[in-house]
């Protein structure tokens, strides 16, 4: 009699090697978009850096949209720790220091993540773009508004929303420059404008 289980090992092992494939593939692709940006990262890049041929590449992926689909899941899934930081922040403290914690976090974030860029702070990305990194702009919108909403008791859903919008993007005006920035000082100072112009924004919503 044969093992039942006999069949079933290769293709487990199949599957483990195609899901470790696919995890290099997105390691790549988050090198290639931070390097390169959206509009110049390239399938054929993507699998270069990966070390693989785009035929490889394709039997995984069907387009650089589904690439940085996957992508943006991965970050959304990155970002859940920092999220869960971000609403621990906000139940004591005032809005100042809420700010002040929660651009400390996005900057780290980024830092260690250069590829999150790419994807966060473009606003103008193709239509197929916006959809693929959905997961991960309106995880971060969600937290936001969330946080918003805590200072903001007497504004009506629509105002948070639109608020959230507002300090979103400008974040994400400012953060290229900050992890741009040549050198360590710089970087400090302007993460403290950033701190500024949204304490000023919030405060005055």
């Amino acid at each position: 009699m044969t093992d039942p289980a006999g069949p079933i090992r290769p293709r487990r092992k199949r599957q483990a090697r195609g899901e470790e494939r696919m995890r290099e593939i997105v390691r790549a692709a988050a090198v290639v978009f931070a390097e390169r940006g959206p509009d110049g990262a390239t399938t054929n890049a993507i699998a270069a850096e990966a070390g693989i041929s785009p035929g490889s590449l394709y039997q995984f992926f069907s387009s650089k949209a589904d690439i940085a689909r996957a992508l943006s899941e991965h970050y959304a899934a990155e970002l859940s720790g920092v999220r869960r930081t971000i609403m621990d922040v906000g139940q004591e403290a005032s809005i100042e220091a809420s700010i002040d914690a929660v651009v400390g976090l996005l900057v780290e974030f980024n830092l260690a993540h250069p590829g999150f860029k790419a994807l966060f702070a473009r606003s103008d990305l193709p239509a197929d773009m916006r959809d693929a990194v959905a997961p991960v702009q309106q995880a971060m919108h969600q937290t936001v508004a969330t946080l918003i909403a805590r200072f903001m008791t007497e504004r009506e859903p629509a105002d948070v929303d639109r608020i959230a919008t507002v300090a979103i993007q400008i974040v994400r005006s400012m953060m290229p420059l900050i992890t741009e920035a040549p050198d360590p000082a710089t970087r400090d100072a302007l993460t403290a404008e950033l701190r500024t112009a949204l304490t000023g924004y919030l405060t005055r919503a």
